[in-house]
């Protein structure tokens, strides 16, 4: 099977301080691939280089696109990298303003999304603007409110809903459970769960809460001081930590 992300020798830094250094792995059709590590690891730097966001020192991301097979994105012209984030990719923000328009409708952000691609038939955007907001839990009659009237859960299911209407085939996550009550990010993470089953997303998801790689992470990598420490199955990981990084990590969280 074709890697659909093969990514090699990632390296950014800023001065002295080490982003993230040499970091290597392949992402395959359907598969999530988890990132964790303490504050300052290196994760989110990781992420938004693989994205597109950061611009890395070093290395290579390349995706295997519909059209025109395996390409270099770091290597691609903006408008390039603009028409990828916009259809076969998508980026899930820890803070949902971050991913929304807040003085627009919650149909008019997921429709938005749809005419960046090329829809132009109002009633075609509406009625599937609609039909992803009660994908993600959202009732239909609150198509023309308001992000700000949503509670942060609801938020966080729109932007979720704006990013996957154009069907992408990589959603790029970054502590997509963060800041949210315990009860809500059960809620999300179960809709995540079943939204990547069922379209067959590959996902790489950061994140600190080693609770949100269990439950949706095939596979994972952990992260301290910019390089990669361990990587394995998930569950081998977090059963079975070899690095003592790690053993820490899972420990830490045993004893809270």
């Amino acid at each position: 099977m074709t890697a659909l992300l093969s990514v090699s020798g990632i390296t950014k830094n800023y001065g002295a301080y080490v982003g993230c250094a040499d970091v290597s792995f392949d992402l395959y059709p359907g598969e999530v691939m988890g990132i964790v590590g303490e504050s300052g690891s290196g994760k989110s730097t990781l992420l938004n280089c693989l994205a597109g966001h950061l611009t890395p020192d070093r290395g290579e991301v390349v995706f295997d696109t519909r059209a025109d097979g395996p390409k270099d994105t770091v290597t691609l012209s903006e408008p390039e990298r603009r028409m990828l984030s916009r259809t076969d990719w998508a980026f899930v923000h820890q803070h949902a303003r971050d991913g929304l328009r807040m003085g627009v409708s919650a149909g008019g952000n997921v429709g938005e999304r749809l005419m960046a691609v090329g829809e132009r038939h109002y009633g075609n955007i509406r009625d599937k603007a609609t039909d992803w907001l009660e994908r993600v839990e959202i009732d239909a009659t609150r198509v023309d409110d308001r992000p700000t009237t949503f509670s942060g859960g609801m938020q966080q299911r729109l932007q979720i809903a704006r990013n996957l209407v154009t069907g992408p085939r990589l959603v790029f996550m970054d502590e997509p459970t963060g800041g949210l009550d315990v009860s809500v990010q059960a809620r999300l993470l179960d809709l995540l769960r079943g939204l990547v089953r069922d379209m067959g997303l590959s996902a790489i998801i950061v994140t600190h809460d080693l609770a949100v790689v269990r439950l949706l992470a095939d596979r994972l990598m952990v992260m301290k001081s910019g390089r990669v420490v361990e990587a394995g199955l998930t569950d081998q990981v977090l059963d079975d930590p070899q690095h003592a990084y790690s053993q820490l990590l899972v420990s830490s969280v045993l004893q809270v």
